[in-house]
């Protein structure tokens, strides 16, 4: 009895739980949507995050290319040099100036060269505490004594006002200077130590009028995109011109007793010569 009961009750209760096991679906529903949107925001959330993970990553590869470059660059050279980074571009018009992240306290002082991984930057023309104003070759005001690697033909490049060109001063006309010559810094002045790249001549333009020939270079630094470049400490026998003070001095020293007995023999032999003129008068 109690089984038939049952068995016969059991559509009333399957319709008594309709109502609940209908609400029971809505909100799972709901609640899964509403779990679907966050699962949705966290994952674009994460995927913002991967992107700038990954950009920060290409910059950091490029930046450690160029940190490699300039580290090959510094293999290279027999001086001094201290790696550092530009952090701001002088705004004044018609002048190209940035501003590095070394200064006095790093021992930068002014007249220094600056190359990237490439050529001749520029110079150092201001130093503060932790900063330095560095001038463009490229600069109107800018000129760097330069000559032809191929057969040491010297001139002066002066900037033009413009990143891509530098222009020769002077050239004669029956100089020997060909469109693809390598220039490079002649080491004529003392300012800039002899042997770092410049640019590579452009044109060469002879002109029937005219005594001097218009000869433009391209050069080699990447005045308008490099980040990191070099600031060159000169050897102590470039800056001084060869000799120390010491040095000086001692040879001074050296020099001195030679000159003494010099003189004595002179003295000596003018003497014997003088006799001889006496018993030569007296004969």
């Amino acid at each position: 009895m109690r089984g038939v009961v049952a068995t016969a009750a059991t559509p009333l209760v399957f319709l008594a739980e309709i109502p609940y096991l209908l609400s029971q679906r809505v909100e799972n529903v709901f609640a899964s949507q509403a779990s679907l949107v966050q699962q949705t925001a966290e994952l674009e959330r994460r995927v913002l995050e991967l992107s700038q993970v990954s950009q920060q990553f290409l910059a950091l590869k490029m930046e450690n290319e160029r940190l490699r470059e300039l580290l090959g660059s510094r293999a290279r050279l027999p001086a001094e040099v201290l790696v550092a980074e530009l952090v701001g571009i002088v705004p004044t018009p018609n002048t190209h100036q940035v501003i590095i992240d070394k200064g006095r306290d790093a021992r930068v002082q002014v007249g220094q060269a600056v190359i990237d991984a490439e050529g001749l930057f520029g110079q150092v023309v201001e130093v503060d505490a932790f900063s330095s104003r560095v001038l463009l070759i490229s600069d109107a005001d800018h000129a760097v004594p330069v000559q032809v690697n191929r057969n040491g033909v010297r001139s002066i490049a002066g900037g033009t006002g413009e990143l891509d060109r530098l222009q020769l001063e002077k050239v004669s006309v029956t100089a020997d200077i060909r469109e693809g010559d390598l220039l490079e810094t002649s080491g004529l002045g003392g300012r800039f130590p002899r042997g770092y790249p410049v640019g590579f001549v452009e044109t060469v333009l002879i002109e029937p009028t005219s005594s001097f020939a218009v000869v433009t270079v391209r050069p080699l630094a990447a005045l308008d995109r490099s980040r990191h470049v070099l600031v060159v400490f000169s050897a102590p026998e470039e800056a001084g011109g060869g000799v120390f003070p010491e040095d000086e001095s001692e040879e001074t020293s050296d020099e001195a007793p030679g000159e003494a007995e010099a003189s004595t023999a002179a003295d000596l032999n003018s003497s014997i010569e003088a006799a001889a003129e006496m018993n030569e008068v007296e004969q």
